[in-house]
């Protein structure tokens, strides 16, 4: 193999390599997506195990064969590997293959999420993205409530867990965006999809994680774990009006406690 520099690859090589290798649907276009931005913002590091392909069919709504399509085109990056009976897992490349040279760091959340999405971010400011999710993330109850699977509500499983199990804000801060993340996928929507990667890409700016370490207390941390497992409760007993009630409250909560200083 050669040794020198690889390039790195972005959203527009990502959808013309879909669309060489035949994959069209719009649920496979997501799942490949959603990989290529988990492994580039690192919250699938190195040996993660990806989900089952029944799993991601079932969270995307592809078929099995397209998921398979999509693997196989990561694999071939060298961005995964397949063990027969251990499952699907991130290689150790795959971050440098993701992540742009570092006189290009600044351009990460372009390359994650859309070409203009960098720039976006840097312009939109922590109380404008509260405004924006109040407004738009209990509109997606409805949407879970009538399509979300049973890997979804995994997927939210393991977020609740891994944010109470957390042991900085960071961490914590990272699994709580990844619960977001999930309830977008469950939505089965790409357009909801889309809104929550901007939003995660405008989370890891500077001014948000000041104003989290800044407002994060124990007590407030605890009382969002228990809004969390609140909300995921409501959306798996499918009861739209209780889980929108919910969210619309713990996104209020957040915003009071991010701004206020009284």
């Amino acid at each position: 193999m050669s040794n020198r520099p690889m390039r790195t690859i972005d959203d527009r090589d990502l959808r013309d390599a879909l669309a060489e290798s035949g994959i069209r649907s719009d649920g496979a276009r997501a799942l490949a997506r959603h990989v290529q931005a988990e492994i580039a913002s690192g919250r699938f590091p190195p040996g993660h195990r990806l989900p089952t392909e029944r799993e991601l069919s079932e969270r995307f709504g592809a078929s099995r064969g397209a998921v398979r399509r999509v693997l196989g085109h990561f694999k071939s990056l060298g961005a995964i590997t397949q063990v027969v009976g251990s499952g699907t897992f991130v290689s150790e490349r795959a971050a440098e293959l993701f992540s742009p040279p570092e006189a290009e760091a600044s351009d990460v959340s372009s390359s994650v999420v859309s070409p203009s999405a960098g720039s976006m971010a840097v312009q939109v400011s922590p109380a404008q993205l509260m405004d924006a999710r109040l407004l738009i993330e209990p509109q997606m109850v409805s949407l879970i409530v009538r399509f979300a699977t049973a890997a979804d509500f995994e997927r939210m499983d393991e977020c609740l867990a891994r944010s109470e199990a957390a042991t900085t804000i960071e961490e914590f801060e990272h699994w709580d965006g990844a619960l977001h993340q999930a309830f977008a996928e469950a939505t089965h929507n790409s357009f909801f999809l889309r809104i929550l990667e901007l939003t995660n890409v405008i989370r890891e700016e500077g001014e948000w994680g000041r104003l989290k370490r800044v407002s994060l207390t124990p007590l407030r941390r605890e009382r969002y774990e228990t809004q969390h497992r609140a909300i995921v409760a409501a959306l798996r007993d499918r009861d739209e009006e209780t889980a929108r009630a919910l969210l619309g409250e713990h996104l209020a909560e957040v915003k009071k406690n991010l701004f206020d200083r009284g």
